[in-house]
């Protein structure tokens, strides 16, 4: 199925993290296009190492759902790895796509969005 395109609006005001068109926009496709593929960064591999979760960041895993967590934790996804009985729920800041996946470029401008006013609000 094919969603329309959706239009990207700017969000004014200084206490919000995430364009909630954007983000609205992004969760709908994602989750239309769930079980999608995706690979832990190194600091996410190193800090579920720390937890008994093998995670080896270049290891593929599988996003089997997605949900928005507010602007605290934004869009979370579950993440199966394999080699592992449970799943974990990571942000989506800190998985890496293959550039090819037809949603890759609008992930990457959403997490570029996000971590800049995550760093703006930190500051």
């Amino acid at each position: 199925m094919e969603l329309a395109p959706c239009q990207h609006g700017r969000i004014t005001g200084s206490g919000v993290i995430d364009n909630p068109i954007q983000m609205q926009c992004l969760l709908a496709r994602l989750q239309g296009a769930l079980s999608l593929p995706a690979r832990a960064t190194p600091e996410l591999a190193a800090m579920l190492k720390t937890q008994n979760i093998t995670a080896d960041a270049s290891a593929t895993a599988t996003i089997t759902a997605a949900n928005y967590a507010g602007d605290e934790g934004g869009i979370m996804c579950r993440l199966e790895i394999p080699a592992n009985e449970k799943a974990v729920h990571v942000s989506i800041t800190h998985l890496r796509f293959d550039p090819r996946l037809p949603l890759a470029r609008e992930i990457t401008a959403y997490q570029k969005h996000r971590v800049k006013h995550l760093r703006r609000h930190a500051s």
